[in-house]
């Protein structure tokens, strides 16, 4: 399989699963809506997203980098573990999964939409939006987010005994199928620790291919697609993979 329709096929399963299961919580009428109250409604979307992520990679895991997310593709390029000219074409095909992806969301729980009055919640099954309207804060925030995954996934695929102690194989998981795990439970630590600020997109295609799916989808009763706040998604995770990229060989170095 061709690595960039791998990166497709495997954010269009992300998004599928991720949003899937925040569409099961905050829907009306879906068997999982409120996800078990309170708290446990936010369990529910963190655990869904991190086991989402661990089927995407899984499935692609052996015909691509699996990186699954923009950010760490411009991030493994930065710091010299990924080929710049293949760049370009890992984002568009991560950026028409997310779009697709979105889609799907939208066709597997199209009754639930048409039933659900909240469209602030239509809106959140496709993508992120803070607790509090602070551009800068928000930017920050997910920064922060991505710098702690992009700073683990160096973690991870440099370790003594992976593939990629030798340092020349990109950042890539090659070993089986588990090699997913750890960079799932990464996310839903983010998630359960730091996501409760602006939804951890962490991703930008994540939040900007599914944004574009709320956009163009005729979706009943939808509300406007939150442009205004739709970069802080994008520019903020590329900013803070590549700082996390950048400052894991500082720590080994030490």
């Amino acid at each position: 399989m061709n690595a960039c329709i791998a990166e497709f096929v495997g954010v269009a399963l992300l998004v599928l699963l991720g949003d899937g299961v925040v569409a099961n919580v905050v829907l009306s009428k879906t068997k999982g809506h409120g996800g078990g109250g309170g708290g446990g409604a936010w369990i529910v979307i963190t655990f869904g997203w991190a086991m989402a992520l661990f089927i995407a990679v899984m499935c692609v895991l052996p015909y691509c980098h699996a990186h699954l997310n923009p950010a760490i593709s411009i991030a493994a390029a930065a710091v010299g573990r990924f080929e710049w000219n293949l760049v370009p074409g890992y984002i568009a095909a991560q950026m028409l999964g997310g779009v697709v992806g979105g889609i799907l969301v939208y066709a597997f729980y199209r009754p639930h939409f048409a039933d659900t009055a909240d469209p602030d919640a239509k809106l959140a099954v496709f993508c992120n939006a803070p607790t509090y309207r602070g551009i800068v804060w928000a930017m920050f925030c997910e920064i922060t987010g991505t710098f702690v995954l992009a700073f683990a996934i160096m973690a991870i695929v440099t370790h003594p005994g992976t593939i990629d102690s030798g340092g020349s194989a990109g950042i890539s998981l090659k070993l089986g199928p588990l090699d997913a795990l750890p960079v799932a439970l990464v996310v839903l630590a983010i998630g359960l620790c730091l996501g409760g600020t602006t939804g951890y997109a962490i991703n930008p295609a994540r939040d900007l291919g599914p944004r574009i799916a709320h956009f163009i989808l005729p979706i009943p009763g939808k509300r406007d697609s939150d442009w205004g706040y739709a970069l802080v998604p994008v520019i903020g995770p590329i900013i803070g993979a590549v700082l996390g990229a950048l400052a894991y060989p500082l720590l080994a170095a030490v």
